[in-house]
């Protein structure tokens, strides 16, 4: 086997691993998106459940049995809440999207320039 050979396999296997890698960082940010999605969907419904809940307060007499759904919902805005903060923040914060693909530019050309050899 010639040197040229072997160094073309191990491209080939580094490009195949590179792909790996790319695909699977696409279905996590896909994932990502969905839940976001869901999240956005199931917070902008538990707003309009609070608004109506704080509709019917105003109109009750017996509030207490409100202010106990309502602080319930709150509670519940307050986890999708986080969750989405967490899931946009950390995953795109500006820093690691810059190494992310920096990284990415940096492994492209080395393959491609090993490839143009």
């Amino acid at each position: 086997m010639s040197p040229n050979n072997s160094s073309q396999i191990k491209d080939d296997e580094q490009i195949a691993q590179v792909l790996v890698e790319v695909e699977r960082s696409l279905d996590e940010l896909q994932e990502r998106y969905t839940q976001v999605k869901q999240d956005w969907q199931t917070y902008s419904q538990l707003l309009q459940q609070q608004q109506q809940l704080k509709q019917l307060q105003k109109n009750n007499l017996a509030k207490e049995p409100i202010k106990t759904e309502l602080k319930h919902l709150q509670q519940k805005l307050a986890e999708v809440q986080f969750n989405l903060e967490s899931r946009l923040l950390i995953n795109f914060s500006p820093f690691w999207q810059v190494v992310r693909f920096v990284g990415l530019g940096i492994v492209i050309g080395w393959l491609l320039k090993t490839w143009a050899r």
